[in-house]
């Protein structure tokens, strides 16, 4: 039962929350499971969910969500999906290129929204991971978006090593809060105020470690049935 499970893992994050005195919230990712379990988990209480495609998200979900329903694109974006995106979240929080950002800026604008991004970091080098690898091109996407009225940055993104140990894993997620500090430092009008680190096997670390937000499937809503 998804009230059961998420009541669990609320419990267990604001447990680990309230040790770090920091509150953190909490995203429930459905990639793979249907309306009702987001509907479920809408009436236990849950209003933050995440999804990674954006042709599931065309298919799941209605145009009129219910009141307070916030979904946010968390998987890799390409640009020529971000036309069919914009209108139908309220954030992108995987925004991986100065190039895609600018993208999502004109498909904003072009419908009065003004979109807010989470800027996505690969801070374990894997190449088969999404986000901004130099710090350099991060910075200059924070920049650009200063120029950008219909974006709104509002904090930093990673995921954690794939398979990697505790130790790698808190490295991955302290170079996550290190370059929040200094693009503070660079930029200090942007709102950089959420770190979305730590999923279904790493949280408690990203947690310990300065996330403001976790993401997590598997536990709420039980194990995806991928297509054959």
């Amino acid at each position: 039962m998804i009230k059961v499970a998420l009541d669990k893992v609320r419990n267990e994050v604001d447990a680990e929350a309230k040790k770090v005195g920091r509150p953190v919230r909490l995203m429930a990712v459905s990639k793979l499971h249907p309306y009702e379990a987001v509907l479920e988990a809408y009436d236990a209480g849950q209003r933050l969910f995440g999804e990674n495609h954006v042709q599931e998200v065309e298919e799941k979900f209605p145009t009129a969500r219910p009141s307070g329903m916030e979904l946010h694109m968390i998987g890799h974006l390409q640009g020529n999906k971000v036309k069919k995106i914009v209108p139908l979240v309220d954030a992108i929080d995987s925004v991986d290129s100065l190039k895609l950002m600018e993208k999502i800026a004109s498909c904003s604008s072009s419908i009065g929204k003004r979109m807010p991004v989470l800027l996505e970091v690969n801070t374990s080098g894997e190449e088969a991971k999404s986000g901004f690898l130099s710090d350099q091109e991060l910075f200059s996407a924070m920049e650009a978006s200063l120029s950008l009225p219909s974006i709104h940055i509002y904090g930093l993104m990673t995921v954690g090593p794939l398979g990697g140990d505790d130790e790698k894993t808190r490295l991955a997620f302290r170079k996550l809060v290190s370059l929040k500090k200094e693009a503070m430092g660079k930029f200090p009008s942007l709102d950089l105020s959420v770190l979305s680190m730590g999923m279904s096997g790493d949280w408690p670390i990203a947690i310990e470690e300065g996330s403001t937000m976790v993401r997590i499937g598997t536990a709420i809503f039980g194990e995806r049935e991928y297509p054959k």
